[in-house]
């Protein structure tokens, strides 16, 4: 599909870094011009948008909390800056564990923390990008296995989230079906990411594979592929999908 998304705009919301780096490098590629948001990873953010400019695609890398609705809007500013009025693509990737801990543990911060950073983000990214998009518009939100089995032991905040995001996609897909906008979801499983450098113990994960039909972690460029798809031509009459990404691990 390279070139197939020439010209569109695209914001990726923590797009420095794993997945998000993976997904701003494969719509650049594909022709998209980017915005990089990161929120503490600048020079990994910088280094994506130098990376997308030399394939000969345009790049921005725009720090903003997108659990923050002032720095929300500065982010969409700075958009409209760079490549004028309308995006085409939104992909909420940015989100996080954090920590982990078990529910009669948890401090209500940290409850809220997660909540905010991986669905309150979602909601704030949705309502300042929807009224900029395009008709034939795609909004890609990054979900988990999580939100379907409810997470590994101390993840029930990240699992709760995740589950709103669920829930997000698919009435945000009939709210804007009539506008020609299309959103969907991706749910990865265990991807070869920091995420699970941080959190998972290397005793655990080095039985993973052994858990997964298809006997392998995923990569963070398959993730990519997919979400690649969802946001152009060839899927242009799905919509409202939550598409599970996970080598068969979820029906196990």
């Amino acid at each position: 599909m390279e070139g197939e998304l020439k010209g569109k705009i695209a914001i990726v919301t923590g797009g420095a870094r794993d997945i998000g780096r993976a997904i701003s490098l494969k719509l650049g590629s594909s022709g998209a011009h980017i915005v990089v948001n990161y929120n503490e990873s600048h020079l990994q953010a910088q280094e994506v948008a130098d990376e997308i400019q030399a394939i000969g695609s345009r790049a921005l890398a725009v720090k903003a909390d997108v659990s923050k609705w002032d720095e929300v809007q500065a982010l969409m500013g700075e958009a409209k800056r760079a490549f004028g009025d309308g995006i085409d693509i939104l992909v909420n990737n940015a989100g996080g564990l954090v920590q982990r801990s078990p529910v009669h543990e948890m401090d209500e911060s940290l409850w809220n923390k997660v909540i905010d950073i991986n669905l309150k983000g979602v909601y704030l990214m949705c309502r300042a990008a929807i009224p900029t998009m395009r008709p034939g518009g795609a909004i890609v939100n990054v979900g988990s296995l999580a939100a379907r089995n409810g997470g590994a032991p101390g993840a029930v905040h990240y699992a709760a989230a995740k589950g709103g995001v669920l829930s997000m996609t698919r009435g945000l897909a009939k709210e804007l079906a009539p506008r020609g906008i299309r959103v969907n979801c991706v749910e990865p499983g265990i991807i070869a990411t920091k995420f699970h450098d941080v959190f998972t113990r290397p005793e655990v994960r080095k039985n993973l594979p052994g858990m997964i039909p298809l006997g392998r972690e995923g990569g963070a460029n398959e993730v990519a592929d997919l979400v690649a798809v969802l946001v152009g031509s060839t899927s242009s009459y799905i919509t409202g999908e939550a598409i599970q990404i996970n080598g068969g691990l979820y029906f196990v």
